[in-house]
């Protein structure tokens, strides 16, 4: 495959240190990459496509209304993580999550770091990720945030941020895993020559801390989903076949004599542990949205009497939030003494008068974010909005500075991806993940999402993204 057309245009590049140069962790695989005949690049790829329609790989979408399912778009050109690069990721996303811990726990419960005058009181109690059902609670071996998603970028510098947190119910994994099996059914020869770490434990590493915050020896365990139309319902149903558990939805359930019940053709069966992909607010309809159909009514209770242990614990959203997120490098320096080891993108919170203010003035430069979306809803990219867009979100702005960030707009890196014919470069975040139970584990690579739409920023499957397989060389 000729790769002579490629250009750099400016960013950077994660498999190219200049315009023929390949940075040490890609120059097996360009070599190789450089000698397939013309065409079969283009051949396995559509060997992989056919392989995902087979197996359903898909996700859910709604667009103008109306339900949609579709493959999740996949490229065939991998990213690869150096060694050294990855152990410093690793160890800046476990110091990340461990500082999240003590927070949500202390936010619940003795509220120091408020005491302290580190966050001021009203950012956290106007959250709508804040539960004042929990108040006084402390979940099994002291750990809210179980499963967590963190989001990377590598900027223009070469340095890499956390763009943001997912605490609540992050998606995405099931995609590494059949990435992976794919691209090792496509590309054998790699794989044999380059020694990628797997991630074939990822679901015995769920299914590990499930166990560990049981608060009984041989527990029953389930994942309680939405349902069918749930746009990761394939993770879900992929997750509990890999895990060995029941796939439930609320009406499966019911919580009575103290305890949390399924419903079986042999009568009704204790469930001790429920790994949850429903959001806080729909978990019950009795102590908290009261119009939810996808709960269990009187799960809470139950709860908070240790009768059933949940991953992530509710409440746990209260360090998702976006303008949470800009205190965290206060939150790891308050709790362990220490400086982020990958630090934030620069954050203006609208909410702060001088914030608002310069935020007000700079739209055109800026990315504007709502506190409590995701899935790039609620976003704006002020060097790609129109006029009427920008004025729009100044009066959203206006309205309620809460619930808004500013970031400056990022360069994020690009990886050569497939488009027709040749290689062209497209921007890519990276999502890994990380499991906390008896210890914290970070899947080795994670879910690197490509925006396939030339030029755009936006990585979200929902909105034209795609992803790429992850090789961390160990």
């Amino acid at each position: 495959m000729n790769l002579g057309a490629y250009k750099l245009d400016g960013f950077f590049d994660e498999m190219y240190s200049s315009q023929i140069e390949a940075r040490p962790e890609y120059k097996f695989y360009k070599r190789n990459l450089e000698n397939l005949p013309e065409g079969e690049i283009q051949r396995r790829k559509h060997l992989v496509e056919r392989s995902l329609l087979t197996m359903g790989i898909t996700f859910n979408f709604y667009k103008d209304e109306v339900h949609s399912e579709a493959i999740f778009p996949f490229d065939i050109v991998p990213r690869i993580i150096g060694s050294d690069e990855w152990k410093l990721l690793e160890k800046g996303l476990k110091q990340r999550v461990f500082a999240e811990n003590l927070f949500i726990q202390d936010i619940y419960n003795e509220k120091k770091i408020i005491k302290d005058k580190v966050i001021p009181p009203e950012v956290i109690f106007s959250s709508r990720a804040y539960l004042p059902q929990m108040e006084g609670f402390t979940p099994p071996k002291k750990i809210w945030n179980h499963i967590n998603g963190t989001d990377l970028i590598r900027h223009t510098d070469g340095n890499y941020y956390v763009l943001e947190d997912n605490l609540r119910c992050p998606s995405g994994v099931s995609y590494v895993l059949e990435n992976r099996e794919n691209m090792k059914r496509t590309f054998p020869e790699m794989f044999e020559a380059l020694n990628v770490c797997p991630v074939y434990e990822y679901p015995t590493r769920l299914l590990d801390m499930l166990h560990y915050i049981s608060h009984t020896d041989s527990p029953r365990i389930g994942l309680l989903t939405p349902g069918a139309y749930n746009s990761a319902y394939y993770e879900h149903s992929f997750l509990a076949n890999q895990m060995g558990i029941d796939l439930l939805v609320g009406s499966d359930m019911v919580a009575d004599n103290g305890a949390v019940w399924i419903k079986t053709t042999n009568g009704y069966k204790q469930v001790d542990v429920l790994y949850r992909r429903i959001d806080d607010n729909f978990l019950d309809p009795l102590y908290l949205n009261p119009e939810s159909l996808l709960g269990v009514p009187g799960l809470l209770r139950v709860y908070k009497n240790e009768k059933i242990s949940l991953a992530n614990a509710p409440g746990t959203g209260i360090a998702d939030d976006k303008v949470i997120y800009a205190y965290i490098p206060k939150i790891i320096k308050y709790y362990l003494g220490e400086e982020p080891l990958i630090p934030n993108v620069p954050t203006y919170v609208c909410s702060e008068q001088k914030d608002l203010g310069y935020v007000l003035s700079n739209l055109d430069t800026l990315v504007v974010k709502a506190a409590n979306e995701a899935g790039g809803y609620g976003m704006l990219v002020g060097p790609h909005a129109t006029e009427k867009e920008k004025l729009e979100f100044k009066e959203k702005i206006r309205a309620n500075p809460r619930n808004y960030i500013a970031q400056p707009t990022m360069g994020l890196s690009r990886v050569p991806t497939l488009s027709g014919n040749e290689l062209e470069g497209r921007h890519v975040d990276l999502r890994p993940y990380i499991v906390y139970g008896k210890d914290i584990y970070v899947l080795p690579g994670g879910l690197t999402r490509v925006a396939l739409k030339k030029g755009s920023l936006v990585v979200n499957s929902s909105q034209g993204g795609g992803s790429k397989d992850t090789w961390v060389i160990a």
